[in-house]
């Protein structure tokens, strides 16, 4: 028999009102299966996702990059790693690449644990901002005195100097983002502080910082970094500082304005001002080592940052040892509110925002100036945990 025959006898024998009937509850679950796909509209919906966590450096993106002072503790904890890498994009190391930890003696460099921030921050895809390399502070005797006690001499200094910026800057050549190259040089009057640095080398000894700095990382955005310079006479010293610079050729790329400040102090407008100032000359302008105290501050005449600073406890300063009041939070929230509706307004000058320190549990203002009080100065408390008012600074503005 033929396959012609066969076929011919096949379709004799099919019911085709029965599969008609098949076909169109077919037909229909298909049609009901797309509508529940694309949505009411015809348009595809979008499969919700899990809400992703919030991040500092997420919710600034595109204003400028967030960071975080932090030392060799925050890099071996697993906790302090996850606050890390969720909020901050850019790490200051506070206290391991100062002369008297990367370089404690003459014929001594520690570069253990510099090498492992750097190499965590690589892995991490942050920025590192070396901090800092000539500072009249926590550099060790023998930097400016001989054996014998007596005083070096200007060109002895200076090849220190460019031995050690060589050394270290030389060392993260093309690995770090920038350095703090010279680190609070002026008095509060405008004038440079009469540190060993200026007696024994003279005013140039800036020029030469960063010149040697320039030679040793040649693509490293090069700073100037001090405390209060929101006071105008010291905010035209450090303005001068850069003219002169520039006038010479000398790079010098951006200013870091240490914003250690308190929740009556400094006038904000103050701080607004210098931003403007030293944007005008073309640099970049950077808050750097922000925390803003709660406590009440024992000198008056001494506030800002000098870390030489240091009065005995007395319990009427230290107000809040057990936990903060609720009047209290909501006046730290609203302070750093109005700081950052300026930082924002600003974000076209600001290239950084650094807090000086991860949490409350880890900031030096527990022990500066009057050690064992208990402040509560960042955005992570004591417990770690992000303050409510954080997640709403990113949108900040003038009330």
């Amino acid at each position: 028999m033929s396959w012609r025959v066969l076929l011919s006898e096949f379709v004799a024998h099919i019911d085709y009102k029965e599969c008609m009937v098949k076909l169109k509850k077919h037909i229909a679950s298909i049609f009901s299966a797309m509508i529940f796909v694309t949505g009411c509209n015809g348009m595809p919906e979008q499969k919700s996702e899990v809400e992703s966590p919030f991040s500092l450096k997420q919710a600034f993106e595109g204003k400028f990059v967030i960071g975080a002072a932090v030392n060799e503790h925050h890099i071996s904890s697993e906790a302090d790693n996850l606050l890390l890498t969720q909020h901050y994009n850019t790490l200051t190391p506070e206290n391991m690449m100062k002369w008297e930890e990367i370089h404690p003696t003459p014929t001594q460099f520690s570069f253990a644990r510099p090498d492992d921030l750097v190499s965590f921050a690589e892995l991490n895809n942050m920025q590192v901002v070396g901090h800092t390399l000539v500072w009249h502070s926590q550099t060790p005797d023998w930097v400016f005195h001989r054996e014998d006690g007596s005083r070096k001499s200007r060109e002895e200094l200076l090849l220190l100097m460019k031995n050690h910026i060589d050394t270290v800057a030389g060392r993260y050549k093309n690995r770090l983002y920038g350095w703090d190259v010279v680190n609070e040089a002026f008095n509060e009057d405008g004038s440079l502080r009469q540190s060993l640095w200026y007696e024994i080398i003279g005013e140039d000894f800036i020029e030469k910082a960063f010149e040697y700095a320039h030679e040793a990382a040649p693509k490293a955005k090069l700073y100037y970094n001090d405390y209060n310079l929101f006071k105008p006479a010291k905010r035209e010293g450090v303005v001068s500082l850069v003219k002169r610079l520039q006038s010479k050729g000398i790079k010098i790329d951006g200013v870091g304005m240490q914003a250690h400040y308190s929740l009556e102090h400094p006038d904000l407008k103050e701080v607004e001002d210098s931003i403007k100032a030293f944007s005008l000359l073309g640099v970049d302008v950077m808050l750097t080592e922000l925390d803003i105290s709660v406590l009440p501050f024992p000198d008056e005449n001494n506030m800002g940052a000098d870390v030489g600073l240091s009065i005995a406890l007395q319990d009427e300063f230290n107000p809040y040892s057990d936990s903060l009041p609720s009047n209290i939070q909501k006046e730290l929230a609203n302070r750093y509110q109005s700081l950052f509706a300026i930082v924002n307004r600003h974000s076209d000058k600001i290239s950084r925002v650094t807090f000086w320190g991860l949490h409350d549990g880890h900031s030096w203002r527990n022990d500066w100036p009057m050690p064992g009080r208990k402040d509560y100065p960042l955005l992570f408390g004591h417990d770690k945990g992000l303050k409510d008012f954080a997640r709403q600074l990113p949108f900040a503005e003038d009330k």
